[in-house]
Parts: C-alpha cells; sequence; structure tokens
C-alpha cells in the first residue's frame, strides 16, 4: 500500500480551500498556468530516476537506481536496475508491480488515479489540490518549490506532506518528496533525457485484472 501510494503521485508529478498568504497565492498561481502549458507541451518524457528512502527502522538510506517513461496522463513505466530488479506498470486503471523474479502484482488504481489527477491535471485542478491540501510555494534558484500538507482527512493519514519541485526553465518535475505515516521517507531526482518521441506500444503493457 505504501509503494501503491507514492507511485499514485510519482504518476501524478511526471504527468501532469487552502490557506495561503496573497504572495504566495500569486506564485502557486504562475506555477500552475506554467504546469499546465508543459502538460499540453510535452505528450512523453523519458529519463532516469533516482529513490533515496530513509526511515527509523534502516540503518542506511537505501538508494534505488533506475529509467522512466510517460505518455498522457495515464500511462506510466518506471523499471529499477538497482539494488534488485523492479518493473512497474501502469496503464490508464491497471497497475502491474514484479520485483526480481516474483509473480506480477495485478491491481486496478483506478480511483487512485483519477483523484491525484483531479488535483495535478484539468481546468480545474488547482481548486481541486486547494481543496485537498494547505499549499506553500517558494522560487529557488533553478526551480519553483511547492509543500502540500493534506487536509483531507482521506489523505491526512496515509503521509505528512509532499515537496514537488519543477524546472523553472520548463515547468518539467525536478525531484518529489513523499513523507509517509509509516516513517518512511522517499525522494525522487529526475533527469529528464528525451520528450515528445514516438514509444513502443508495448512500453505500457499491463495485464489486465480479472
Amino acid at each position: 500500500m505504501i509503494l501503491r501510494r507514492s507511485l499514485c503521485w510519482l504518476f501524478a508529478v511526471l504527468t501532469c480551500g487552502s490557506v495561503l498568504t496573497a504572495q504566495t497565492g500569486d506564485l502557486l498561481t504562475r506555477i500552475w498556468t506554467g504546469e499546465q502549458q508543459a502538460q499540453a507541451h510535452f505528450t512523453t518524457a523519458c529519463g532516469t530516476v533516482t529513490e533515496t528512502r530513509t526511515s527509523k527502522l534502516i540503518v542506511q538510506p537505501m538508494v534505488l537506481r533506475g529509467k522512466f517513461c510517460a505518455e498522457g496522463t495515464d500511462r506510466f513505466m518506471l523499471e529499477y536496475s538497482e539494488p534488485t530488479p523492479m518493473r512497474i506498470r501502469l496503464n490508464e486503471n491497471d497497475l502491474n508491480i514484479k520485483i526480481g523474479g516474483g509473480k506480477t502484482q495485478v491491481m486496478d488504481i483506478g480511483s487512485d488515479v483519477r483523484r491525484v489527477q483531479s488535483s495535478f491535471s484539468g481546468a480545474n485542478s488547482i481548486e481541486h489540490l486547494e481543496k485537498d491540501f494547505t499549499v506553500t510555494a517558494q522560487e529557488n534558484n533553478l526551480d519553483f518549490e511547492m509543500k502540500l500538507v493534506p487536509r483531507a482527512e482521506a489523505l491526512r493519514h496515509k503521509f505528512n506532506y509532499l515537496i514537488v519541485k519543477l524546472s523553472k526553465r520548463n515547468f518539467l518535475p525536478r525531484s518529489l518528496e513523499v513523507d509517509g505515516k509509516s516513517g518512511v521517507n522517499s525522494v525522487f531526482t529526475f533527469d529528464i533525457t528525451s520528450v515528445n518521441i514516438k514509444l513502443p506500444e508495448d512500453t505500457f503493457e499491463v495485464s489486465k485484472t480479472k
């Protein structure tokens, strides 16, 4: 379940009433306008990802490295090559996860995907976002940074906060931090190496739930 929730937010960031001061609200609107334009301009994106997991239960951080591709707002591929091979595919409602040589887990996560999509894409996404989160935004040297603290009861018991960083140059994601209620903190760092390329159809091939 922890992996599933993190993947939903990771997917939303790659594809895609709060308490805001006037300055932060203006900046948030500016960021959201740029993000919506980027969604329209970039139809596909591929690159490498590094996930760093920390927890009080592990002696040192766990570092996972791999590659990803995303297309539109409903297709996503992530493959970790180390320390343990892991293959993840999302195609519309269906999520497949295979770890090492184990059996492929097949799940229908359509409701989770639609919830995060409503917050990160579409004409009214900023209104949906502000209903579910208290949002603070700041502008750094190289990126825009948003911290999202859940307000909705359905989200508050799942994680403490999200931190999303978007490039100031093209509004593509640079990193995502997910701080979970379980005590696990994951930071995903992205290096996008190609955009708007035609991907093989089997890139997002999944087994569907019965």
